[in-house]
């Protein structure tokens, strides 16, 4: 130690013996090591009054660092609040809040049913609409497909509300302050807001549509009314439950009149901590250069930890899709959820999918947009391992793994009789490189999600390897400025998958078959024009954009991915708007033309 660090204790020529005192001396430096002054009581005791005195003094100006707060996630159903269990003694705030109330009809009322039954039906309905309409293009089970309608407007989803948490007894006496949580207007963000992301919208269900176009003999139908708000802004006040806590009480100023009330159990021992990691690591050594040569099989391993750094999985394995779904999943690891809770970009729940992955992408200054099509038959497969993108068709090449595999993660629910969920999961995997593979740095990253003790949290890890040369290379990105708005509890490096690298996005976002809307640059589009609280003018690209070439791709899903319909002459030449992403099918990634759309109009470019 030096300078203001420096711990000086002048010397005792009169201690002959200095077994006992070196002990204290040595186990208080480890403390003040640590910054711990509160620890030093038990080592004081031990020691000469005026030794005791001085290492007190000395560590009163360094105390313990507080352990950061924890964000826990709220939730209500059908009026119940979800039980919640969280560890004693510790630091939140609220982070997330998702509420849902539902009814169901077997005739097409729209959403009409929850102004009348069920939690919802006592807040302000006026003014609903029809924003947007989506089937699911994956088949149900029996044969029948899903339709999902999107409804935005009510009075109760526009103006500024506020909910309140209370902590309480068993006998729902107060046992802590009560927490106040803005969570504003839908079109306009303002400084007061206590969250980054605000959703309020309501979706009926129609579950038994003969096609995806022909819902006409439908007789199954949800409705479903959703509130998320989540990622809290700076600033979020801290709280730490009192030992007789035993409930949140959660109250809504749209329903005055009306608690939720959140079960609470608080655990003393925890085999984990909070927080989440992702370590990525190349077990295939690299050359004598540092590189891997083109054709190369590379296999990485994955290790998921807790915030302390200890492992939620033993090394070499994870545990199977059954074990974390429907299982204690003590360490809290998260697979993919969207068989029980379904996702829909933008209108529900994206956060919850929780999918476990892992992406190659390069080389760098190749990457771009995938829009080759990936089909279900590649997910099941027998290869764990799926090609995204290559150099030859996209301009880059590009692998992708899900944990379990593909083969197993959807296969267990297109043949839950042949036990795939129960299989055991690796958590190494292997990337070849194409034997043309072009020299140049290549991204592996890895995304997933924990959920543990009453916190949800994402995180991603991107690593680097050189291919075919040791010269780094980097992406040419087209698009930035992001900061502008994600701040202050919005960050990119908070939201999605906590990944602020968008170079390492467009290898997992992909199109899908099933799921058309799969890459990011659909989904970026889709979300930001949906969103009244983005208040740059949707027609200037140059919020985003940073060059005019960047805005010329002409295709169904570069346009109506932004742009809610088109000239009729368009419909007569390239099919009526058929999806509220993509515009289309399957064409949609397709150049119209290479003579159209060279300028936007009001672009800034």
């Amino acid at each position: 130690m030096s300078g203001k660090e420096a711990l000086c204790v002048p010397s005792h020529s009169s201690v002959r013996t200095p077994g006992r005192l070196t002990r204290v001396w040595l186990a208080t430096l480890a403390l003040l090591g640590a910054g711990c002054s509160e620890q030093l009581e038990a080592v004081e005791s031990q020691a000469p009054t005026s030794l005791a005195q001085s290492l007190s003094d000395a560590a009163a100006s360094r105390p313990c660092p507080q352990p950061e707060p924890v964000g826990l996630a709220l939730e209500v159903e059908d009026g119940a609040g979800v039980p919640l269990k969280v560890r004693a003694g510790q630091t939140f705030f609220i982070n997330q809040l998702d509420l849902r109330a539902t009814v169901t009809a077997t005739r097409d009322e729209g959403v009409d049913g929850l102004r009348k039954a069920g939690d919802f039906k006592h807040l302000p309905w006026q003014g609903v609409t029809l924003a947007d309409e989506e089937p699911v293009l994956l088949a149900n089970g029996n044969g029948t497909y899903t339709r999902r309608r999107f409804y935005r407007d009510a009075k109760w989803m526009e103006q500024p509300s506020v909910f309140t948490v209370q902590p309480v007894d068993a006998r729902g006496r107060a046992t802590g302050r009560t927490i106040s949580l803005h969570i504003g207007k839908d079109d306009k963000r303002r400084s007061n807001d206590d969250f980054f992301i605000r959703r309020l919208r309501a979706i009926q269900w129609t579950r038994d549509c003969r096609s995806v176009t022909d819902c006409k003999s439908a007789r199954n139908y949800e409705e479903e009314a959703l509130v998320e708000v989540r990622n809290a802004r700076a600033g979020a006040t801290r709280f730490t439950l009192s030992p007789n806590t035993r409930a949140l009480r959660l109250r809504w100023s749209l329903r005055p009149h009306a608690d939720y009330t959140i079960p609470v159990e608080q655990v003393e021992e925890t085999s984990y901590d909070y927080g989440f990691s992702i370590d990525v690591q190349a077990l295939t050594p690299p050359r004598a250069d540092g590189t891997y040569a083109p054709g190369t099989a590379i296999t990485f391993q994955l290790s998921l930890r807790d915030g302390a750094g200890k492992r939620l999985h033993p090394r070499g394995s994870l545990p199977s899709y059954n074990e974390v779904v429907f299982g204690q999943n003590e360490p809290g690891i998260q697979y993919y959820n969207a068989f029980f809770d379904p996702t829909t970009t933008y209108y529900r729940r994206k956060h919850r999918e929780r999918m476990l992955m892992t992406q190659i992408i390069g080389p760098a200054q190749r990457i771009q947009p995938i829009r080759s099509i990936v089909d279900m038959d590649a997910f099941l497969g027998p290869d764990d391992v799926q090609t995204i993108g290559t150099l030859e068709r996209d301009g880059v090449f590009a692998q992708f793994q899900t944990f379990p595999p593909a083969n197993k993660l959807f296969g267990g629910a297109f043949f839950p009789e042949e036990g795939r969920w129960d299989a055991p999961v690796s958590d190494t995997w292997t990337y070849t490189l194409p034997e043309n593979a072009e020299p140049g740095t290549y991204l592996v990253t890895v995304k997933g999600r924990r959920v543990f003790l009453g916190e949800d949290v994402p995180a991603s890890r991107t690593v680097e390897i050189q291919v075919g040369t040791p010269e780094h290379t980097e992406a040419r990105l087209t698009t930035g400025k992001c900061s502008t708005c994600h701040n202050e509890g919005g960050e990119l490096s908070t939201v999605l998958h906590a990944n602020d690298n968008r170079a390492a996005c467009a290898g997992c976002h992909a199109p899908l078959g099933f799921e058309l809307e799969g890459p990011i640059v659909v989904r970026a589009h889709f979300i930001h024009a949906r969103s009244d609280r983005f208040d740059a003018p949707k027609a200037k690209c140059s919020s985003c954009h940073l060059t005019p070439e960047s805005v010329q791709r002409t295709s169904k899903a570069a346009c109506l991915s932004c742009h809610t319909s088109y000239p009729k002459s368009h419909v007569e030449k390239f099919g009526p708007i058929e999806s509220m992403y993509v515009g289309g099918g399957r064409e949609s990634f397709q150049q119209c033309t290479g003579a159209c759309h060279k300028t936007h109009p009001g672009s800034g470019l």
